[in-house]
């Protein structure tokens, strides 16, 4: 078997839902990314492209149907390559990225492109088909935004439970106060602010056409404890969960080229994929499933703790990502998002694994080498990681 390498990575600027991104189709968004990537490959042909595998969390509007694949005829690859949409909700592009990895590895393709895209201001409002043309009574529309629609009654209350009272369950099973919330979410923003002022995501970006958005909208420089604190509970009247200690709803895509050794003329990769881990926990703490995710794909690395030098952890929540640090005994946290976080810049589901991979990778680059891991939380109880190595 050969190894899988990241060849390189990039993505849009994060736009807040309704703002920056929401003119602009999920299909056209992912389309323009993949573009944009495989552009910056002059010695690849878009016909060397093996595959491509594209995550996204919502598939009910404008991303429907197979949205890789409208993505590949949309960015004018020729129609001989191909396109698959994976959907392991807010981890579906770790999910592309991984099925990536394992294809190369098994011999099945040479060059593939992996990421994810999600429009959240455009995810439509849905209606179930009524049992009969002419109910006599009301019928429920549902926000395909975020969260459960349509679940199923034989599923206990208890799991298909909004995602911020899980926050909430985590900040008390962890005894995690509002102030650390408060500080932790201020931290990403402030780090996020002084990463792009530094052109630390100059090289990880790609600009959407037609639309002026050149940076992360969401990100609040200058940030803190006291700024945050007037913030009222969102989920509970005497809760710790706020609109400033959460990711916010996004808009965005990511693109990850993934190859075997020396399958990209002309490009030195930027990582290897040493590892990959999936596991699965109570859905109504679905917020540390990465935990044991993470630990799984070291341990396939070949790697502990110790041996890390960075990690990305998707910032779904501020307890959620306080949780998993507090159970990571063996992790420093002061190496965990070092640029900022999902709380700062957002998390557009299917789109952010590919963030977290793609800066995961850019930052090895930067080092000349190292560790890294990405890991993500999913709702209904589950986590990815991945490990990477310069």
């Amino acid at each position: 078997m050969t190894g899988s390498y990241v060849y390189d990575a990039v993505r849009t600027p994060f736009g807040r839902i309704g703002k920056g991104l929401a003119g602009v189709r999920p299909d056209d968004l992912a389309a323009s990314t993949l573009r944009a990537l495989l552009d910056r490959v002059p010695g690849l042909t878009d016909a060397a492209v093996d595959d491509v595998i594209l995550g996204a969390a919502n598939q009910a509007g404008e991303d429907n149907r197979d949205v890789a694949r409208m993505a590949v005829l949309l960015a004018g690859l020729p129609t001989s390559v191909p396109g698959v949409t994976v959907n392991r909700l807010c981890g579906s592009s770790v999910e592309a990225v991984i099925q990536a990895s394992r294809a190369i590895e098994a011999g099945d393709a040479d060059v593939v492109v992996a990421g994810g895209v999600e429009s959240m201001s455009r995810a439509p409002w849905v209606l179930a088909k009524p049992s009969r043309p002419y109910p006599a009574g009301n019928e429920t529309m549902y926000s395909t935004t975020l969260g459960w629609r349509f679940t199923n009654p034989r599923m206990p209350a208890q799991w298909a439970i909004p995602n911020g009272e899980s926050a909430e369950i985590l900040a008390e099973r962890f005894a995690i106060s509002r102030e650390e919330q408060d500080a932790f979410a201020a931290r990403s923003h402030n780090l996020a602010a002084a990463a792009w002022d530094a052109g630390v995501y100059a090289n990880e970006i790609v600009p959407v056409p037609g639309v002026e958005l050149e940076r992360d909208e969401g990100i609040r420089a200058g940030s803190s404890v006291e700024s945050l604190a007037p913030l009222k509970p969102a989920f509970r009247a005497d809760g710790s969960v706020t609109a400033g200690n959460s990711s916010p709803l996004t808009d965005g895509a990511s693109m990850v080229l993934v190859g075997g050794e020396g399958a990209v003329p002309g490009a030195e990769p930027l990582a290897r994929i040493a590892g990959r881990g999936v596991a699965g926990n109570d859905p109504d703490v679905f917020g540390i499933a990465p935990v044991e995710a993470a630990n799984r794909a070291l341990a396939r690395a070949g790697k502990t703790w110790a041996d890390v030098d960075v990690v990305e952890l998707n910032e779904a929540f501020a307890s959620q990502s306080l949780a998993c640090l507090k159970l990571w005994t063996e992790l420093d946290p002061e190496i965990v998002n070092i640029h900022g976080g999902a709380i700062a810049m957002g998390h557009p589901l299917g789109a952010s694994g590919g963030r977290i991979i793609g800066h995961v990778a850019h930052e090895l680059a930067r080092r000349g080498g190292g560790v890294g891991v990405a890991a993500i939380c999913i709702g209904v109880g589950q986590g990815l990681a991945v490990v990477l190595e310069r």
